[in-house]
């Protein structure tokens, strides 16, 4: 691949951007938007002047209700030799080319599983998809050069390909990405009007669940919009879950033992079946879920700790694996979770404390 024409110029059409011009591929960029794609170009995504001729390959990141419309009006152009977009959701758009009567061998419907709750150029990352799935849905009339022309870009981006069917990745990306949101969403709405004393309790584990809440609502709208079946047939069994799990908390509420033993029954199987679906997880790299060892670190909120950290435990030949950090409210310290193998932790341990860390056991 020579050339490139990314069109929609926000958090993943310019970070693809990035990637395939940090990898010497000449990047035409088209936005409705002229001034954001004027901004990518000058973060360095490619320059915004219309390309002489046909490119190698074009790539659509627009909305996933705008993607077959913007992908007809580029194959009619003839804008390219290969095209694919990059939407959150794939069976919809092809059925609406399909409809249109396009020829769709030079078509390939990808999805890049990376993102960022921040939106637009300026969020953007030539490693956003460094690592991650990009899962490629061709059909029997996909050219093998689009195939390949599509690969070469995941290549470029150092994403991770996998081929899928595209109505099995949309039951997938509900499953993993659309539902999760909007349970996210319904436990930070239950923050909205809350007392302020509540809400000063919060810790590291409501900050996790309601991280992705923080998304852009009409970026997620389009999304949910173009997959909502999926979403609301997960959604039905939630609520159903939900409904086992009022009933069972409302028997603990009982003077009557027998309801009482029934209500731990129903909360310990609801909690064992979310054991058993979070070990399923993908760990580091996508590779099988490790269990590692939390060495606890007090620190003070100060320039230069967790580089002092990682230096120590670097000085001990120790390799972190993951990092969390829990802010202590009200005060300007915290405690920072270094997750390393088993055999490690006593090692890093010791090591910190010769170095005066303070260890929480």
């Amino acid at each position: 691949m020579r050339t490139a024409l990314v069109i929609g110029t926000g958090l993943i059409g310019t970070s693809a951007a990035l990637a395939l011009a940090g990898r010497g591929v000449v990047v035409h960029l088209a936005d409705h938007d002229l001034e954001q794609a004027r901004t990518a170009g000058a973060l360095g995504a490619g320059t915004d002047e219309a390309p002489e001729g046909p490119v190698d390959l074009a790539i659509v990141a627009a909305p996933p209700a705008h993607v077959a419309g913007v992908l007809a009006d580029a194959m009619r152009r003839g804008l390219a030799r290969g095209y694919l977009d990059v939407a959150s959701v794939k069976g919809g758009p092809r059925r609406e080319l399909e409809a249109l009567g396009l020829d769709l061998s030079s078509y390939i419907g990808t999805h890049p599983m990376s993102g960022r709750e921040k939106s637009g150029p300026l969020a953007a990352t030539g490693d956003l998809f460094e690592g991650r799935p990009w899962v490629l849905t061709p059909t029997r009339d996909t050219d093998t050069e689009v195939l390949n022309l599509a690969l070469e870009l995941v290549s470029h981006c150092r994403a991770v390909p996998v081929v899928m069917d595209a109505d099995a990745h949309d039951r997938a990306v509900a499953l993993v990405s659309h539902m999760p949101h909007l349970v996210s969403s319904m436990v930070a709405a239950r923050l909205q009007n809350a007392e302020e004393a509540a809400v000063r309790l919060c810790g590291q584990g409501i900050r996790d669940v309601t991280r992705i809440a923080a998304s852009d609502p009409r970026m997620w709208i389009d999304i949910l919009s173009a997959n909502p079946g999926p979403v609301a047939d997960l959604l039905t069994d939630v609520a159903a879950d939900l409904e086992e799990t009022v009933r069972a908390l409302r028997a603990l509420q009982s003077s009557d033992d027998a309801k009482r033993l029934e209500g731990t029954s129903g909360i310990e199987d609801v909690l064992r079946r979310g054991n058993a679906g979070q070990v399923r997880v993908p760990g580091k790299h996508g590779a099988a879920p490790r269990a590692y060892e939390v060495v606890a670190v007090l620190i003070d909120d100060q320039p230069g700790q967790l580089a002092r950290i990682f230096a120590d435990a670097g000085r001990a030949g120790v390799n972190i694996e993951d990092v969390r950090i829990e802010h202590a409210t009200g005060q300007q310290a915290g405690l920072v979770q270094l997750m390393v193998e088993p055999k490690a932790a006593p090692v890093l341990s010791a090591a910190l404390r010769e170095r005066g860390w303070a260890i929480r056991q």
